[in-house]
C-alpha cells in the first residue's frame, strides 16, 4: 500500500490491510511491503525495505536557519537514501514567510556531504516536496561549487547570503576547483514524476514557483533567473538542460543536478520498487493489494500502484486497489486492476475520513471483505 497523504503512513496502511486480512484466516500468509513513490516517505520506506539505518543531524533549512534533518545509509555504508524535502521542504517554511526567490536548497546539500563524508558513493534522492527555486545552486555550493559574478566575485559567500532563487540572475560562471573530491567518485539517481523543463510556460517556476509563495512578478523574475542559468551552464559544461524533461523538478534542482553532478533521473516508483527488489518479493503470490488515499486515472501515470500493477501482471498476479476516493474506474479496470474498492463504508465527511484511526479501520474492513469473498470462493457465473 501506499501512504493516505495526510493520514496514514504506507507502512500503516499495509499493516491494516494484514491485520483485516488475517482476522477471520489467520493462516493466510501475507507479506507487508511498504512502498512509495519518491515523494514523503520514501525515506522511511527505503531504510525499511533494505535494513538501513537513519542518520540524524543539524543543517540549515530553507531559509538558513538550523533544522534537524535525517537521511538513510543502506546496510553495507554504500547508498545514502535523501528526502530532499527533510532539509529543504515546503513545510519547514510559514506559509508568511514563503519566497523562492530566497530560499535554498543549502540544507540538501550538508546531507550529501554528510553522507560523502561517511563513505557513500551512491545516491537515491526524493526531489518532491521543495521550497526552493534555486535550481540546485544552494545544494551545490554546501558541495563546493563556487558561482562569479561578472567581476569574478564570488556569489552567497557567507551563510547569510548563500545561492537562492535571486542570486540565480548574477551567475556569470562556475568554478568547481574547490568542490569536494568525493562528489567525483559518486552516482546520484533522482527519483521524481516531475516532466517540466527548466523555465518557460510548463516550466519550474511558471508552474510551481506560486505554491511556494510567488507572486505574479517573483514568477516572471525567476523564469528570467533559470532562462539566463540555463545559458551559462550550456556555456559552462556544453549541456542544454532548458527543454530536458525533468530539468524544472525541485525549482530547478533536477537541471542542477544533471548538468552539475551527471545526475540521472528515473521515475519515483520505479526506484523505489527497484531498490526494494519488488519483483523478488512478490514473486510466488496468489495476489496483490495496493492502494492510496485516492485513485483516478492520474494513478495510471506513473504512480506507485501502477507500477506495482505492471509487474504484477508481467507476473501473472492478479492485483485488487483500495483507496479512500475513486474516480475513473472503468479506466482503473481497463488498466489491468482486477477489482476497484473505495475504503469508505458510508457517507462521511473528508476530515471523518481522514481521522487515522477512522482511515485505518476502514481499510482493515474493506480488507477482510474482499478476502471474506476470495476464500469462499464462487460457482462458474
Amino acid at each position: 500500500m501506499d501512504s493516505f497523504k495526510g493520514c496514514l503512513t504506507s507502512n500503516e496502511a499495509g499493516q491494516a490491510a494484514m491485520e483485516g486480512i488475517q482476522k477471520d484466516f489467520p493462516n493466510i500468509e501475507v507479506a507487508c511491503i511498504p512502498v512509495s513513490d519518491g515523494g514523503d516517505g520514501m525515506l522511511d520506506v527505503l531504510v525499511q525495505a533494505t535494513g538501513g539505518r537513519s542518520i540524524t543531524l543539524n543543517v540549515h533549512d530553507p531559509l538558513m536557519r538550523s533544522c534537524t534533518a535525517r537521511y538513510g545509509i543502506s546496510p553495507d555504508g554504500h547508498t545514502a537514501f535523501i528526502e530532499m524535502a527533510m532539509a529543504s521542504g515546503l513545510s519547514l517554511v510559514p506559509t508568511t514567510q514563503r519566497n523562492p526567490m530566497l530560499t535554498s536548497t543549502y540544507g540538501t546539500g550538508e546531507l550529501v556531504l554528510d553522507a560523502l563524508k561517511r563513505g557513500c558513493r551512491n545516491f537515491i534522492i526524493g526531489l518532491g516536496g521543495s521550497a526552493t527555486n534555486d535550481a540546485g545552486l544552494g545544494m551545490l555550493q554546501a558541495l563546493g561549487y563556487r558561482f562569479l559574478n561578472q567581476a569574478k566575485e564570488t556569489l552567497g559567500a557567507s551563510l547569510e547570503t548563500v545561492m537562492n532563487g535571486s542570486l540565480m540572475a548574477e551567475v556569470a560562471a562556475i568554478d568547481t576547483s574547490h568542490v569536494c573530491p568525493e562528489v567525483r567518485e559518486a552516482r546520484f539517481l533522482l527519483a521524481c514524476d516531475v516532466q517540466a523543463p527548466f523555465y518557460g510556460p510548463q516550466g519550474a517556476a511558471c508552474v510551481f514557483a506560486p505554491q511556494k509563495g510567488a507572486d505574479e512578478n517573483m514568477v516572471k523574475a525567476l523564469d528570467r533567473n533559470l532562462e539566463h542559468l540555463a545559458s551559462v551552464i550550456q556555456r559552462e559544461t556544453g549541456k542544454d538542460i532548458a527543454s530536458l524533461p525533468g530539468a524544472g523538478a525541485a525549482g530547478g534542482m533536477g537541471g542542477g543536478m544533471m548538468a552539475l553532478l551527471n545526475a540521472m533521473m528515473e521515475p519515483g516508483a520505479k526506484v523505489v520498487l527497484d531498490a526494494i527488489h519488488f519483483k523478488k518479493q512478490i514473486t510466488g503470490a496468489s495476489l496483490v493489494i495496493t492502494g492510496e488515499g485516492k485513485s483516478d486515472r492520474q494513478t495510471l501515470m506513473g504512480k506507485i500502484p501502477s507500477g506495482i500493477l505492471e509487474e504484477a501482471t508481467r507476473q501473472g498476479i492478479p492485483t485488487l486497489l483500495l483507496s479512500g476516493s475513486i474516480e475513473d474506474v472503468n479506466e482503473l479496470n481497463s488498466a489491468g486492476f482486477l477489482g476497484v474498492f473505495s475504503t469508505t463504508p458510508r457517507p462521511m465527511s473528508l476530515a471523518q475520513a481522514m481521522e487515522p484511526n477512522v482511515a485505518r479501520n476502514n481499510i482493515r474492513e474493506t480488507a477482510r471483505q474482499i478476502i471474506r469473498v476470495l476464500q469462499h470462493g464462487l460457482p462458474a457465473i
